[in-house]
């Protein structure tokens, strides 16, 4: 079981972030999910989830792709340490296009039953390489 929640992951990745798939996120996102790591005070639920990429990450970064360093699972838990990587063409959260090579760092930890994403946390960079692109 553990070898077939990661590759529900890397599909995850392959397919709704670095592609843009609507039709695999909804395959692969429960209608229950729930994002234990969502900003406080934005929603944690699916559709979140999903504009994170389709309306915050995917227009901000041209040739956006998701490099999958380590994954480790255990029972039904799938712990992923990533790098998001594009080139910041369109305006990410506030911060107009610079141009720039943008790597973000990411440990998640997802909850997968019945081949579908039911819980997430996770931490990332993303504050950080903002905070670096505005001072450019």
């Amino acid at each position: 079981m553990s070898e077939q929640n990661k590759i529900v992951v890397q599909r995850f990745n392959q397919y709704v972030i670095a592609e843009g798939s609507r039709e695999a996120f909804d395959v692969l996102v429960a209608d229950r999910f729930i994002n234990r790591s969502a900003p406080e005070g934005t929603a944690g639920d699916r559709e979140s989830l999903w504009r994170t990429f389709d309306q915050i990450l995917r227009p901000a970064l041209t040739d956006l792709q998701v490099n999958i360093e380590d994954q480790i699972a255990e029972r039904d838990w799938v712990t992923t340490r990533k790098t998001i990587t594009g080139r910041h063409t369109g305006e990410l959260m506030g911060v107009a296009p610079t141009g720039k090579a943008v790597n973000i760092s990411v440990i998640d930890m997802v909850r997968i039953a019945e081949g579908k994403y039911v819980e997430h946390w996770g931490l990332n960079t993303l504050a950080q390489v903002l905070s670096q692109l505005k001072q450019n």
